[in-house]
């Protein structure tokens, strides 16, 4: 049976900086509705990616006296080690400097001017160069920008317009016969009473005030001015031609099933957007799920405030899975949530550590204890049971209809709230009363079996929001996933499964004072290091991106750790929905092992097949996209992204040490 297409977008993140948390939550919130989708039996096609051009990004560049390009590749190349190191499980990373997303645009651009929809005139009002946006002086508040609050600038140039004004009455019809195309609906109301009913201005759609930018073909002393070059990357990331020569991927995938985005640019995306698809005769998106903003303390996130938090600072502390659960957990579905550090610990103290680790460390733990790890349902229920099947059993259709609705923190409020019975189900039953009473052995064994698969299903639920936390469960209970279609059911642990003890807890108990002692470690390196940029600007961008942070110094010990050895690759194949893994399979001396590395637009498949390469063969496997990759192929990276395998000078026999 085929799999029906389900298409979702992130906003592509602007390459002015680092991403902070608040950036980073759209990029998790995205992954866990792709994942939930793609579980439910969904083809999920999931983009992101960045937007790189612009008058900011020109200034910055200059700034830090490099070409914008190498600018945007350094900040780029950061915002997508980020997105990897969150495990955002995107089918494609769009660049706006991509050649063929370029080249679209200028088509769009020129067909939409042949057809009158774009004309050349002069705009002279207030420009706000932060948001890239122009304003009428009625439109400002207090005299400065309505969106960012900062200062504006007289402006006045030639440039083309859109006429959105041409396409008002046909957008506003389209509100009213799709009601849930603009999610929540506040954001829709706020459309239409601010935007739609006070009448549409046409909007400027090319520079000649900077150069960064995509050269309009047929007047290159303009440049095409943000949304049409922007908002565009959701049909040219799926191979559209203006032409009518689409790859397949547009045709299976467009339109949309949802934007997501953050609040602040709904307006952009459901009015400026569908007026650009209409103009080019394609369907509109099937919905825009505008996300509020995660604050700080209380206050929007704001470099000059100093009040941000990134994303692997959190990591370094807490871990990845703890972070994607506390974004996606404390975000309500249409108001703002806050973070804090201490809100984190707290968080993680109550829900992670208590409620799901302390239950899958107990029911294991009594499950080796009592029957040497075999799980067996030998039938002999009470009354208590039947209501946690009831719950186990209606657990899914409960979370499906708050995941359809985007109320991702009350999908997880549902899962950890069935976790919470499931404790209070160890209270009542007591298995180490029953332990004590050879009579009642039947029983605990029952009881023993009613936890772990509720513990599956709920960590089945789970997996979209913390992937490696669900794969470390199912290992230890040596059970796969449950698919998402037999969610409904319970019993079908088959009986005499093992469980495993655990190498570590899921989540260990924090104290907050050692994760302020550790906040401030960082803040102290984070200074340093922020004055070393200031000292040498230039090299800021490549520097962040392609230059890990490394140890001043290490020990012959430390060196000799790590396992390296010549490894050749046998066979080599792309990782199936990913446009940067391969997975080679290569040979060590007498053995052959797995190996899955981020290489895929560098080299071919074939291309790999019969070279020698550097490889760590000591690395702890881990699973990349389901598989288990045993070790890591090493590259060399330049300042500007690419790679190049490391290899022996000569020939040289597989399994040779590194030393």
């Amino acid at each position: 049976m085929q799999k029906k297409p389900y298409y979702i977008t992130t906003a592509i993140a602007y390459t002015s900086g680092k991403p902070h948390i608040g950036n980073t939550y759209e990029i998790v919130l995205t992954d866990a509705i792709a994942r939930f989708k793609r579980n439910q039996g969904y083809d999920v096609r999931f983009q992101t990616g960045t937007d790189e051009h612009g008058q900011k990004i020109e200034e910055k560049a200059a700034a830090a006296g490099v070409t914008p390009k190498q600018f945007v590749d350094g900040v780029a190349g950061q915002i997508k080690t980020i997105w990897d190191l969150m495990n955002v499980s995107y089918d494609k990373f769009i660049r706006t400097t991509d050649t063929d997303h370029e080249k679209q645009v200028q088509k769009i651009f020129k067909k939409l001017y042949e057809q009158g929809d774009i004309y050349k005139g002069t705009y002279e009002g207030m420009y706000c160069t932060p948001c890239e946006a122009f304003w009428t002086p009625s439109q400002l508040k207090d005299g400065k920008c309505p969106d960012c609050g900062r200062e504006v600038k007289p402006a006045k140039e030639e440039a083309y317009f859109f006429r959105m004004s041409k396409y008002a009455d046909r957008l506003m019809q389209y509100y009213e016969e799709h009601p849930e195309f603009i999610t929540p609906v506040s954001r829709k109301n706020e459309m239409v009473n601010n935007f739609l009913k006070p009448g549409l201005q046409d909007l400027c759609v090319s520079r000649t005030s900077f150069k960064w930018g995509i050269p309009v073909d047929f007047d290159p002393k303009h440049v095409v001015y943000v949304w049409l070059d922007a908002l565009t990357n959701y049909i040219t990331g799926l191979g559209f031609d203006t032409d009518g020569n689409s790859d397949p991927l547009f045709k299976k995938y467009w339109p949309a099933d949802v934007h997501v985005i953050g609040k602040d640019i709904i307006r952009f995306h459901t009015i400026y957007w569908p007026i650009f698809l209409m103009a080019l005769g394609l369907p509109l998106p099937k919905q825009v799920f505008g996300h509020p903003w995660l604050l700080m303390d209380g206050s929007k996130m704001s470099k000059s405030k100093g009040n941000v938090i990134y994303a692997d600072e959190l990591v370094n502390v807490f871990g990845v899975d703890a972070v994607r659960y506390f974004v996606l957990n404390d975000m309500p579905f249409d108001n703002d949530g806050n973070i804090t550090w201490e809100l984190i610990t707290e968080r993680i103290n109550s829900d992670l550590a208590n409620t799901y680790g302390n239950l899958v460390s107990r029911t294991a733990a009594m499950s080796l204890k009592y029957f040497g790890g075999e799980i067996c349902d030998k039938k002999a229920e009470e009354p208590v049971d039947a209501e946690l099947r009831k719950t186990a059993q209606e657990l899914y259709k409960k979370v499906c209809a708050d995941m359809d609705a985007f109320r991702i923190s009350d999908a997880l409020g549902e899962i950890f709230a069935f976790l919470r019975r499931c404790n209070k189900y160890i209270d009542e039953t007591a298995p180490w009363v029953l332990a004590r009473d050879e009579s009642k052995k039947d029983r605990l064994a029952t009881v023993l079996y009613n936890l772990s698969e509720s513990i599956v299903i709920a960590t089945s639920l789970l997996q979209p929001f913390m992937p490696e936390t669900a794969e470390k469960v199912f290992s230890q209970f040596n059970v796969p996933a449950r698919a998402y279609k037999d969610l409904d059911k319970f019993g079908l642990l088959k009986n005499g499964t093992k469980v495993s003890a655990a190498e570590t807890h899921l989540f260990d108990r924090m104290n907050y004072k050692d994760v302020e002692a550790k906040y401030e470690q960082m803040h102290a390196h984070t200074s340093k290091s922020e004055q070393e940029k200031k000292q040498n600007p230039a090299n800021a961008p490549a520097k962040t991106s392609h230059e890990p942070e490394y140890p001043a110094e290490i020990s012959i010990d430390d060196f000799a750790k790590v396992k390296m050895q010549i490894a050749k690759v046998l066979a080599c194949e792309k990782v199936e929905k990913s446009d940067k893994l391969l997975k080679s399979t290569v040979q060590i001396g007498n053995e052959t092992r797995t190996v899955v590395s981020g290489i895929a637009k560098f080299y071919t498949p074939e291309e790999m097949v019969g070279k020698k390469v550097v490889m760590i063969t000591n690395l702890k496997p881990a699973k990349l996209r389901g598989i288990l990759s045993e070790g890591m192929i090493l590259c060399a990276e330049d300042a500007d992204g690419n790679l190049k395998l490391l290899a022996p000078e000569g020939d040289i026999a597989d399994g040779s040490g590194i030393f």
